[in-house]
Formats: C-alpha cells, sequence, structure tokens
C-alpha cells in the first residue's frame, strides 16, 4: 500500500453543519422546518405530558442554531423553550432556563434581549408575590451589565420598586430607582425617560428627601414639554440609534408636564417658595387642554391668584400680578379680580374687613384640586397685607412718626418696628428709624456728590422754566401790539 493510500485511509468523514438537518435548497436555513419541530415538542411537552424529553430536545435545537450563528433561528428557539416552561407552569424551570441559555458559551445579544423581553410579559401572570419576585431578580440579574438589555432592565427595576412601594418599603424602592441612570439611554424614548425619572423625584419626596429629589429634577428641562409642529419621521441612517417605541402605560408629553409640575409644587410648598408655587400653577393653567376645560382652569386659577398674594413683593410678583390682571378668564371669577387689584392699588388695607371678605374663599381652597394653602398660609397672607400697607405709605410720605405709621397699620409699636425691620432687611424698602425720636424716614442718605447733582437738575429746571415763561409772555406782548394798531 503507498504512503498515498495509507493517508487517505485514516481520513475520518467530516461532521455535517450543526444546523444542516434545517438547510433549504437556496437559503442557509429551511425556518418552516424548524417551526413544525417547536410545534412538535410543545406537543409533546403539553399533550403528551413529556415536559422534560421536549425541553432537552429544544436545548439541542438552540445549541444548533446557536454554533451556526443564527440569529432568526436562535431567537425563535429561545423564546420556544421561555414559553413553554410558562405554558406548562413550570416556574422554576422558567427561571433556570434563563440563567442556563443566557450563560451559553458564544451566546448572541439578540437571543438573550428576545429571552429577556419574553419573559418580562410573564411577570404580571405569575401566581404569587414570591414567584413574580424571583423571576424579576432573575431577569435582573441577567440583565446587569449587559447594555444591549438596559431599557429592559430598567423596566424591571421600576417594577421592583413598584412592589417595594406597596409593601410600605419606601427608601429601599427609592434607593433602587436612583441607581437607574436613564438619562444616558440612547435608545429609550423621551417620554420614558421623564416618566421614569419624575418616578425617582416622586419616591424622594415620598421619603422627605428633598435635596435629591431638587437634584433629580433639574435633569428635567422644562422647555422639553413645549410642544412644537409635528414634524414627518425621517427614516434612520445607517449608524444612528434606534429609539423604542414608549410603552402604552407611559403617559403622553402634556401628563407628563401636569406631573412634574405637581411634584414641583409638593417640593416648593414644603420650603414655603409661594412665588415658585405660582409659576408651577401658571405652567399648568398654559396648558391647552387645562384652558379648555372650565372645571380643571378654574381651580388652578385660584391657587395662582392665591400664591401671587401670598409671595413676597419683588419685580418678578409684580409682573405676574400684572399679567394674571390682564387675563381675560379672571373676569369670571370677579372677587379673585378684585383681590389682585387691592394689592396693585396704592391703599392701604384693613387686615379685619379683608379677612372677613375673603376668608371662606381661602378655607375653600382646601376641597378643591391641590389641597389647602399650606399651615402657615394664613399667617403669610396677614404679613403680606402688612406689607403692602408699609410699602403704600411709604410712596406717601418722606418721614412719618412711629406711632402715626402703628395706627395706619392698626398695630403695636413692637409690631410695626418687626416688620418695618424685615422689609429693610430684604432690600424690599429703603428706610431709618430714629427710635428716641420715634421718626421713620423713608428715604436713604445722600452723599454731597447726590446732592449737588440733585441741586444742579433742580436749577436746570427752574431755568427751562423761566425760558419758556418769557418766550410766552413775548409772545403775549407782540400779539396785543399787532391788535392795537390794527384798532
Amino acid at each position: 500500500m503507498s504512503a498515498m493510500e495509507q493517508d487517505t485511509s485514516v481520513v475520518e468523514p467530516q461532521p455535517p453543519p450543526p444546523a444542516q438537518k434545517y438547510a433549504g435548497k437556496n437559503v442557509g436555513i429551511d425556518y418552516d422546518a424548524l417551526e413544525r419541530d417547536l410545534v412538535t415538542q410543545r406537543s409533546v411537552a403539553l399533550e403528551q405530558g413529556d415536559f422534560n424529553a421536549a425541553l432537552e430536545a429544544l436545548l439541542n435545537l438552540e445549541k444548533q442554531m446557536r454554533l451556526a450563528a443564527d440569529v432568526l433561528g436562535t431567537r425563535k428557539v429561545v423564546v420556544a423553550i421561555i414559553q413553554l416552561c410558562f405554558d406548562a407552569n413550570a416556574w422554576k424551570a422558567l427561571n433556570d432556563q434563563i440563567i442556563l441559555l443566557s450563560k451559553r458559551r458564544a451566546q448572541l445579544k439578540q437571543a438573550v434581549t428576545a429571552m429577556v423581553q419574553q419573559a418580562m410579559q410573564f411577570i404580571d401572570k405569575a401566581p404569587d408575590l414570591d414567584t413574580r419576585m424571583e423571576l424579576i431578580k432573575t431577569l435582573n440579574n441577567v440583565s446587569a451589565g449587559k447594555i444591549y438589555v438596559e431599557i429592559e432592565r430598567a423596566r424591571l427595576i421600576r417594577k421592583l420598586a413598584k412592589i417595594k412601594e406597596e409593601q410600605g418599603l419606601v427608601a429601599e424602592a427609592a434607593d433602587l430607582m436612583q441607581e437607574v441612570a436613564v438619562e444616558t439611554f440612547g435608545a429609550m424614548s423621551k417620554t420614558e425617560k421623564i416618566a421614569f425619572i419624575l418616578e425617582q423625584v416622586r419616591l424622594c419626596l415620598d421619603r422627605e428627601d428633598y435635596m435629591r429629589a431638587q437634584i433629580l429634577s433639574r435633569k428635567i428641562n422644562p422647555r422639553v414639554f413645549v410642544t412644537e409642529d409635528v414634524k414627518e419621521k425621517k427614516k434612520p441612517k445607517e449608524g444612528d440609534n434606534i429609539v423604542e417605541e414608549a410603552p402604552a402605560d407611559v403617559p403622553s408629553l402634556m401628563e407628563l408636564k401636569r406631573i412634574y409640575y405637581e411634584l414641583m409644587i409638593r417640593y416648593h410648598s414644603h420650603s414655603d417658595d409661594y412665588l415658585d408655587v405660582c409659576r408651577c400653577y401658571q405652567a399648568i393653567y398654559d396648558t391647552p387642554s387645562v384652558k379648555d376645560d372650565p372645571s380643571q382652569w378654574i381651580p388652578v386659577i385660584r391657587k395662582i391668584c392665591w400664591y401671587l398674594v401670598l409671595s413676597r413683593h419683588d419685580s418678578m410678583q409684580t409682573s405676574l400680578l400684572n399679567s394674571t390682571l390682564e387675563d381675560k378668564k379672571l373676569s369670571e371669577l370677579p372677587i379673585f379680580c378684585t383681590l389682585l387689584k387691592q394689592f396693585v392699588t396704592m391703599e392701604v388695607i384693613n387686615w379685619v374687613t379683608f379677612w372677613e371678605n375673603y376668608q371662606n374663599e381661602f378655607e375653600q381652597e382646601a376641597k378643591l384640586s391641590g389641597g389647602s394653602l399650606g399651615d402657615k398660609a394664613a399667617d403669610s397672607l396677614r404679613q403680606r397685607v402688612i406689607e403692602h400697607n408699609i410699602l403704600v405709605v411709604s410712596k406717601y410720605y418722606l418721614r412719618v412718626t412711629l406711632k402715626r405709621l402703628s395706627e395706619l397699620l392698626s398695630l403695636t409699636l413692637q409690631e410695626t418696628e418687626e416688620h418695618l425691620s424685615e422689609l429693610v432687611v430684604s432690600k424690599s424698602l429703603m428706610a431709618r428709624v430714629d427710635r428716641p425720636a420715634g421718626i421713620v424716614y423713608f428715604q436713604s442718605n445722600k452723599n454731597s456728590n447726590e446732592v449737588l447733582n440733585g441741586w444742579a437738575r433742580n436749577i436746570e429746571k427752574l431755568l427751562d422754566l423761566v425760558e419758556k415763561s418769557c418766550h410766552k409772555i413775548h409772545k403775549e406782548t407782540m400779539v396785543h401790539r399787532v391788535t392795537l394798531k390794527v384798532q
């Protein structure tokens, strides 16, 4: 026997490719044959009752498709395995197969993604809470550290946090949600990102962690709620990130806007920032769906008026006050129109009469949407009335005795001095108190340059008036002479 014959005698035939069983005539895999085999194994497990044999056969099919690097075939088999475990009510086998399939050598990313997405549909169908928690933890462990299932992981964390919150573990639910930074997810839709961050903010407010709630709320730019003309969606180019559609349970952008500002109202109400609360209600009022529904805009505009009155006097408060008065819808609420006009008119407000007129409306806010104005609101309202009265007096007097000022404000001397000092400290008013003489000066001390400049301006005005007067006298004299000559 020659050497060549010896060599050929020891050559063994090559094994067929792993997926040769499903090879078609002109294409790689015969998916129709694969589908028929999957249906057969499903029948073996559910109708004949041989679950283990069917599962073993499907795992062999998965191995063949995976080694052949066939994405579509592997996804079909993996999803069939997960679906079979669910239909057979084998929840322990379901968890085991998810872990096993995800750890197999050279497992395809698309197969893992399809498996996680399919298993997530079974969470709400679990027979009890323990089974649901176990499935969520299994999927959470499988998706941890995998960027191609980061969106699914975020949704799992949200489901787990909801369960923790229902159990009364708000702090644990907040900690779970804060671990996920959805603002970095390029494939997540804008509305789902906003909804996730708002859920983080809400949990922080529920656990009274106001500092972290503020930090999280800054991840949302309020400009994102400004609706623009809908443009035709362009087809994504090659290499662009494909943004997934938001789930059906995610609210629309306008609904998210309202949720955002309601959470901001809760945050600002904690620190009694009445002007910021008013601006949040103003943003809700500017929503088209609210403006078109009287049952919605009437409670909101009532809150806007009250919080405007409760806000400290500054340029922003004055601007919002005037713009609200110009709103035509306010004319349908004459009592609130009168309320705002009282704080615009430069007249002293009598607190006793004011409270008698508006006490019922003030207490009625607790029964309307948005709730009461706060525990300190009544005291703050009296404080704003006193501040308004002091500002009115400062417009009419350069100096006034402290006793007379107390009579105008209906306060004691000590209370008058305290309120006056608070306005001076907040730089809302320029005033000095001569306590031995008991006189209040509503003007600042001027230096020599300011005094000289004031004199110069006054002399210039005086000379201008003298010149105009002389010109008119001369004109009348000339007209009178002409009249005498004609006669």
